[in-house]
């Protein structure tokens, strides 16, 4: 490839885009990218203009010749782009806020990517990657789709099963926060610790850690039994685990299993921290607020350092290192969301997995690894299990099978606390969610 490189970023006008700009910047030498399109919708014009002058802000103080381009035409921005990256959020905040809130009304979890929330952001959103995909067989048919919008796992599933799109990679923070968090641990640079991960998105885990090519996952596990240590992630509080139960497990889990092994302990934390301080969407929201004041000032140049704080971190690392390793054919072995192709023999062929893979020109690789442990099995293919029923609700506009998938989750009690959910959330949703309408009696 010799020609520049045309990136489109759909949600271009996130508060996550001057992370991926620092990454384009910083691996420039490697990834010439040429032109940066940033796209979004008419109700975020203005956080695209801020973002976007951020962008050419950084761009300019690097001394780069990257061409950023900023519009609501994602037709004109997908024509003829290389790579497309997605980190949208429809029905933005004041939707992820009614996910986290509604919920907690039936005694259930509300949280963004898991149970009822992370149902209806699937639904939400599921249709609208479809539509870029369809975008992109017309406009850049040989372009790579990575998407980093939520759920991502949930999202990979549905391209892959529902568009005709086959270059998909769903991408997530949580592995490399994993990685850099045992770095941490340990206190060793990151590029001398490797994870061993399979699973699904957010319902990954750690078969084993590597430190200079030698196994320290036991080292690694009696650390996280102290509860000082048991979070990476910068939105979830850890409570610590049990020894015995981590010990027994043998694997390396990560924070969002806090959700489903501690189901109790974490609705009693969201209700009081909905209570106290609002949902996890409204103390976002004010992050958002204080991080797009900062990102208005002309003297601002530079990723700050409080985007940190909203959730995001290393997003650059892991979103521009896999693009870069595709481009350049590297075959370094990265975690991310692909079709599964008989790498855990336990999950569905066609099923998207998160796990480990050689990154080539071709896209990943799945290293193989049998059949996941018997402890961790069942909940595994419970997930998946909501995963595709989620999406085919998602597709047919199908609310019957909308209450299923959700009935299915185990952190729904039963079918009828499913039924009451579902009908609260479809109508608050209502605006989002138009492939249900003819079916909601």
């Amino acid at each position: 490839m010799n020609k520049g490189i045309k990136i489109a970023t759909i949600g271009g006008g996130s508060s996550y885009t001057p992370e991926l700009v620092e990454g384009f910047i910083k691996r420039y030498d490697e990834f010439p990218v040429s032109e940066l399109w940033l796209v979004d919708i008419e109700a975020g014009r203005e956080k695209l203009k801020i973002v976007g002058n951020l962008a050419k802000r950084m761009i300019k103080k690097a001394g780069l010749p990257i061409d950023v381009h900023l519009t609501l035409d994602r037709k004109e921005a997908l024509k003829d782009a290389d790579f497309v990256t997605t980190q949208f959020r429809v029905g933005i905040l004041d939707a992820r806020a009614k996910d986290e809130s509604i919920p907690l009304k039936y005694n259930v979890l509300g949280q963004e990517t898991n149970g009822p929330g992370g149902l209806f952001k699937g639904l939400r959103t599921i249709p609208v990657i479809l539509d870029i995909c369809k975008d992109m067989e017309a406009l850049c048919p040989d372009a790579w789709l990575i998407n980093f919008t939520n759920p991502a796992g949930m999202v990979t599933e549905a391209v892959l099963r529902h568009s005709n799109i086959k270059k998909v990679i769903g991408l997530c923070n949580v592995p490399i926060g994993m990685e850099m968090g045992i770095a941490n641990l340990l206190d060793v640079e990151h590029s001398r610790i490797r994870i061993d991960f399979a699973g699904l998105n957010h319902m990954v885990y750690g078969l084993d850690v590597y430190l200079d090519g030698g196994s320290v996952k036991d080292e690694v596990i009696e650390k996280l039994s102290d509860p000082e240590n048991s979070s990476f992630v910068k939105n979830i509080d850890g409570m610590g685990w049990e020894p015995e139960f981590m010990e027994a497990l043998g694997l390396i889990t990560c924070p969002y299993h806090m959700y489903y092994y501690k189901s109790g302990e974490m609705l009693e934390k969201a209700k009081i921290s909905a209570k106290e301080e609002g949902t996890r969407a409204e103390v976002v929201q004010q992050l958002e607020k204080e991080l797009f004041e900062l990102y208005k000032d002309e003297n601002l140049d530079i990723k700050p350092p409080q985007l940190e704080e909203r959730g995001g971190a290393y997003y650059s690392d892991a979103a521009v290192r896999l693009i870069t390793s595709i481009y350049n054919d590297k075959r370094d072995i990265q975690p991310v969301n692909t079709m599964n192709r008989g790498a855990i023999a336990s999950l569905p062929h066609g099923s998207a997995i998160e796990t480990s893979c050689v990154i080539t020109k071709d896209g990943p690789i799945p290293l193989a690894f049998g059949d996941l442990p018997v402890a961790v099995r069942g909940l595994v293919q419970q997930i998946k299990s909501f995963e595709r029923i989620a999406a085919e609700a998602a597709v047919e506009g199908d609310y019957k099978k909308a209450v299923l998938a959700l009935t299915i989750n185990p952190l729904t009690p039963s079918d009828k606390v499913a039924k009451e959910i579902a009908e609260e959330m479809m109508e608050a949703h209502k605006e989002h969610l138009p492939q249900f309408f003819q079916a909601v009696k």
